[in-house]
């Protein structure tokens, strides 16, 4: 007779974890693989699939959920890691990060302090100092990875505010533009900065942070008895990808005595090419820097990082110790001495495998690449009848919209809209807009590492025919 199951035993046997890791595998092939021939925007969602679910008593096979997962699940999302994912900043998600995932979960290694595993911190450690070398920043440099940008902007909004405001936080003034990330607001009052008390500063006609706004406003709260110490700048907004002044920017923090933090979370990786470093100059400057690799390094979702000029900075905001814990080494990267978290994952894995399997040339080459193509797709786009190209790429990512003689900004807008869903409509790409300045934009983002010259080639067939059937419908003259 077989002998029972003991239902407290949780362990799997190896035929059983080669069975499902094989079929989870057969899965994800099957999906790569089809990559390019799915709609970059998904399917509808099935109301079926979008009930609360009661708690399993008893257990379930692999199979059927493999099945609903792959078949109804997720292509009822947009299809972030495909090649016509030109929304949003998109990433890709390299295979190499997921493989580290794999590696990590499945050895389950506590890496929260060093001591525990110094081989596998020291990996996480190599790869923050990686970041660091490609951003042109000192040695006195540390980092930390993070879950994704905004708990990155969080921590360096938090260095500042303890190294120039220490306990007297109220008066503390934060400056940054209109047209930066909803994360510098929302990590600014995570760390005690009040709305009150962040300046939201006009820009430019290129979407830049303007010098003059941030030095009339840094005099005027000063006359008030206010305390400005913090200036954050984007490399490559959301809306428009703009690049503010980075290195003017830098200047003016020093001569106020301000820190300058930079959200880098889309554009700071086109640093890691050397001919694309002028578009970025003065990022290395920076007092703190957010750094997202699962957008520049094509990572998957949930790959954030902070770099902070000052270690010692970073450090003397988590730095903590009990009596159950062994001191920090000082001159040894201890994830916990500079970051929140005690108990974590192994975040630093994805980044070092990625980079290893790959290399540095080939990352470079596949970030110039999307600029390129970003370039040439922007440059074809702005020479179609009727669009107006409002923000050229300063990276990879451009804005537009339809515009023709006597039409008012609200007909305008409409077309743009209407423009926008068409192409969308065609399941080829998968285009955002946005609005800036009043008005409604297009923008188009190539960022993920599928996105090859195919594809914009159809973003660009795609969005002439989609402007000459808008136009078309409405009478309108281009202008």
């Amino acid at each position: 007779m077989p002998s029972a199951i003991d239902p407290a035993n949780l362990d799997l046997s190896p035929d059983a974890i080669r069975s499902m890791t094989e079929a989870a595998l057969s899965g994800v092939l099957a999906h790569l693989s089809s990559l390019d021939a799915q709609r970059a925007d998904g399917l509808p969602a099935d109301p079926r699939w979008l009930a609360a679910e009661p708690i399993p008593e008893d257990a379930s096979a692999l199979e059927p959920i493999l099945r609903d997962y792959f078949e109804h699940w997720v292509p009822q999302a947009f299809t972030a890691n495909g090649p016509g994912y030109l929304a949003y900043i998109p990433g890709g998600g390299t295979f190499p990060a997921a493989l580290a995932d794999f590696l990590s979960n499945t050895t389950n290694r506590y890496t929260g302090v060093r001591f525990t595993a110094p081989a596998l911190v020291q990996r996480e450690a190599n790869a923050l100092d990686w970041l660091r070398a490609w951003m042109e920043m000192p040695e006195t440099t540390r980092g930390l990875f993070t879950s994704g940008g905004s708990m990155a902007t969080f921590n360096g909004i938090l260095c500042a505010r303890e190294r120039l405001l220490g306990a007297e936080i109220r008066p503390g003034v934060l400056y940054t533009s209109t047209q930066a990330h909803h994360s510098v607001q929302k990590s600014a009052r995570l760390a005690g900065i009040m709305p009150d008390r962040i300046r939201a500063l006009p820009v430019d006609g290129a979407f830049r942070l303007r010098l003059d706004a941030l030095e009339e406003a840094i005099a005027r709260d000063r006359s008030e008895g206010l305390r400005p110490f913090l200036v954050v700048s984007s490399a490559g907004t959301t809306n428009t990808g703009a690049v503010d002044p980075l290195g003017a920017i830098a200047d003016l923090a020093a001569r106020e005595g301000l820190w300058h933090h930079v959200d880098g979370a889309y554009g700071a990786f086109f640093h890691v090419c050397p001919e694309l470093r002028p578009l970025l100059a003065g990022i290395a400057r920076a007092d703190s820097l957010t750094l997202d690799p699962h957008k520049g390094l094509f990572l998957p979702y949930g790959t954030g990082a902070l770099l902070v000029r000052d270690g010692a900075a970073l450090r003397a905001v988590h730095a903590a110790s009990a009596d159950y814990l062994p001191a920090h080494e000082d001159e040894a990267y201890d994830p916990s001495a500079y970051g929140p978290e005690l108990s974590r994952g192994f975040p630093g894995l994805r980044v070092w495998l990625t980079v290893k399997l790959f290399g540095a040339a080939r990352l470079r080459a596949a970030i110039a690449e999307k600029r390129a193509l970003a370039v040439s797709a922007a440059e074809r786009i702005a020479a179609l009848p009727g669009v107006v190209m409002v923000a050229p790429p300063q990276l990879s990512l451009f804005a537009f919209r339809l515009a023709w003689r006597g039409a008012s900004p609200e007909e305008e807008d409409a077309a743009t809209r209407e423009l926008l869903a068409r192409v969308v409509a065609r399941g080829r790409v998968l285009l955002t807009g946005c609005t800036t300045g009043g008005r409604f934009l297009a923008r188009v983002c190539v960022m993920s590492f599928r996105t090859r010259a195919a594809r914009v080639d159809a973003c660009v067939e795609d969005v002439a025919a989609a402007a000459r059937e808008v136009l078309r419908s409405r009478g309108d003259q281009p202008v």
